[in-house]
């Protein structure tokens, strides 16, 4: 499975990451990873980052789905204790979505749809990604991850070993950088925001 990893951070959950956007705290943002697939401003977390949310707001390039969690109201959620897996959307991913769309998604009303999707990115336990290249093994090339909102992630992995992740709508991203820790989860980065039915 051909993932860019960076340094374990303290643990990543989606109530971390819905901490995350609570708090908001851009100071504890690190230097740039250079060395990340697409995300050359992707930063690691401090070692003793915390949440899920927490490792998230100390990540610039995450900055939009930290203002998405906030927009929904979920960083209470995701504060808990988990473990939950995030399949994290980078700021790069939500500009593919037409900004009519985005701002329909942020605006109040767009709250419900909002937290449909947020929440299809997250899957329950910590899923790294040695496990979940097991998983795509076990099931003959594919892995059907059981996401919070409900639905269905297919993850596979590629001739050139980059994981992949099919949405219910036939969307797919890629894995851009894998096993962010934080204390209640793991965070992977991806290139395309995922679509729920």
């Amino acid at each position: 499975m051909k993932i860019t990893r960076t340094a374990t951070l303290a643990g990543v959950s989606i109530a971390a990451m819905l901490a995350l956007a609570a708090c908001n705290n851009a100071e504890e943002a690190a230097p740039a990873d250079a060395a990340a697939t697409d995300t050359s401003a992707m930063a690691p977390a401090p070692a003793a980052a915390g949440t899920v949310v927490a490792v998230a707001q100390g990540n610039p390039d995450f900055s939009t789905l930290v203002s998405a969690v906030t927009a929904a109201d979920l960083g209470a959620t995701l504060g808990g204790a988990g473990p939950f897996t995030v399949f994290a959307p980078t700021n790069a991913a939500f500009e593919k979505i037409p900004a009519a769309t985005r701002d329909s998604l942020m605006a109040p009303a767009g709250k419900a749809d909002l937290t449909k999707i947020l929440t299809y990115h997250v899957v329950p336990g910590r899923v790294d990604a040695a496990t979940l290249t097991q998983q795509i093994q076990a099931g003959g090339g594919s892995a059907a991850l059981t996401t919070v909102e409900g639905g269905t992630l297919t993850a596979r992995a590629g001739a050139d070993g980059v994981v992949t992740l099919t949405d219910e709508n036939g969307g797919v991203s890629r894995v851009v950088q894998a096993d962010v820790a934080a204390s209640n989860g793991v965070i992977h980065a991806i290139d395309t925001v995922a679509m729920p039915n």
